[in-house]
């Protein structure tokens, strides 16, 4: 005897859309299933003994299931709302890690570098740089290529001016082939800063006691200035 039977002998006729799918599939195939439903039909047609024993293991195996699905039913409920609250706390504590980030970037006020600390100091410009999402204003008057590296590392959008002497090293064509591949970059000349600044986005203002091309050569401070009035004084200066 087969342990299948096709399923319209089971007692469930397919439906339309299921009987439109199938014959794409074989026409002359049915699925074949189990239906408790069909297991009473044939328990009342086939009466043979093994075939009898076979449906009354089934019908056995129906109950079991049910009784099953009702006893654990609320663990199975109580599973899915734990996954839901799991599913809610890493949401939570995506926010919070992202929080810390934002304070940890948010943490520097000012720090010293003593000599030797080159790279040191160069990772904190680094980052001050990509921290801007339209314009850096860099103020400096003994820049270099050096500054060119830096630049390399901010977003493609953002726009750099740099306010430096007449002392300028920076050419024209290195200034031509950085904007073939980085963006806008633009050199004013003024003599009317003795120290070095960053601006970024026109938001935040950073004071730095060395030319960005000495960073770590000798002791100096690099300090965040929190009056956005400096900011709007120093663009009064420089015209913008």
């Amino acid at each position: 005897m087969r342990p299948y039977w096709k399923a319209k002998i089971c007692g469930r006729n397919l439906r339309p859309h299921e009987k439109k799918e199938n014959s794409k599939r074989n026409k002359s195939k049915l699925p074949y299933a189990f239906t408790e439903q069909g297991i009473a039909m044939l328990s009342g047609l086939l009466k043979n003994e093994i075939a009898v024993q076979v449906s009354i293991n089934i019908m056995n195996a129906f109950v079991e299931m049910r009784k099953f699905i009702s006893i654990n039913g609320q663990v199975f409920e109580r599973l899915t709302n734990v996954e839901y609250k799991l599913l809610e706390h890493d949401n939570k504590f995506n926010q919070v890690f992202n929080e810390l980030q934002k304070n940890k970037e948010q943490e520097f006020k000012q720090k010293i570098f003593f000599k030797g600390q080159i790279y040191d100091a160069y990772e904190l410009i680094i980052d001050i740089i990509k921290t801007a999402q339209s314009k850096i204003v860099i103020i400096d008057n003994y820049i270099d290529d050096t500054i060119l590296k830096m630049l390399q590392k901010k977003n493609k959008s953002v726009q750099v001016i740099i306010l430096t002497s007449q002392n300028c090293n920076l050419t024209k064509l290195d200034i031509k082939k950085f904007n073939e591949q980085y963006g806008e970059l633009k050199i004013a000349r003024t003599d009317k800063f003795h120290d070095r600044f960053i601006i970024i986005d026109n938001k935040e203002l950073y004071h730095c006691g060395a030319s960005l091309k000495d960073l770590g050569k000798k002791c100096f401070g690099i300090n965040k200035i929190e009056e956005i009035e400096f900011i709007e004084n120093i663009n009064k200066i420089i015209n913008f």
